[in-house]
């Protein structure tokens, strides 16, 4: 039996087809995935942040991970990202369930060398904090040699998003309690005042970097 990487078969009414939902699931939050593999015929599974550009997903991490090397030589992978957006609460336990946004894109990780790796290390640090790399220096030598950029191409037929975005469905004639609530919890991420380095004085201004985050999340006003 052919596995088919973009099908959803449970609760296929949940499945979206288009690659701008695709990409609104992989460029929103904090660009955190989970990354699987199987190495030496065992599961492997490691949080990693990521970037986009494009089609391709952008990854990094340390030279001396063995893993990543093995998945950087070709090894059959997956990135799995998942956004909570609330608890659905419903009549049953049965029917209780959760809101989300969910993603998981399969391929191959191709290492990444010279001017590439570092422009894909630039990007993901813009994806992160947009802006961030202009305030700070670029890599250096040592950085990079520490370093293995990755990218995984997007490619249809490889990747699935799957959406829940409702409140709990009707209860069957005579389960539903008039005096027990039922509805949505959403689920809401903040940032909390920045924090500054004990390396730098203390009235240092906050990066304009960091104040667009905040801005863009609705928690300040102004530039």
């Amino acid at each position: 039996m052919t596995l088919k990487l973009d099908q959803v078969n449970r609760h296929r009414e949940r499945a979206r087809f288009d690659r701008a939902e695709l990409n609104a699931v992989l460029d929103a939050g904090h660009h955190v995935g989970i990354l699987s593999t199987v190495v030496d015929g065992r599961p492997w599974v490691v949080p990693m942040l990521y970037g986009r550009a494009g089609d391709r997903i952008l990854m990094h991490g340390s030279v001396g991970a063995g893993a990543l090397r093995y998945v950087a030589a070709g090894a059959p992978a997956a990135l799995c990202v998942m956004h909570m957006d609330g608890w659905v609460y419903g009549h049953t336990m049965f029917d209780s369930s959760a809101n989300y946004r969910s993603a998981v894109v399969h391929g191959q990780l191709a290492a990444l060398t010279g001017d590439d790796a570092a422009d894909a290390l630039t990007m993901i640090a813009d994806c992160l904090t947009p802006g961030r790399s202009a305030e700070v220096p670029f890599h250096t030598k040592k950085q990079l040699a520490a370093t293995t950029a990755l990218a995984m191409h997007i490619a249809d037929g490889q990747w699935t998003v799957k959406v829940r975005d409702a409140g709990p469905g009707e209860p069957e004639p005579g389960e539903a309690d008039p005096g027990l609530w039922t509805g949505v919890l959403p689920i809401v991420s903040s940032y909390g005042a920045p924090q500054t380095s004990e390396h730098v004085p203390p009235d240092t201004p906050v990066s304009p970097s960091v104040l667009g985050v905040l801005r863009r999340s609705g928690q300040v006003q102004g530039q």
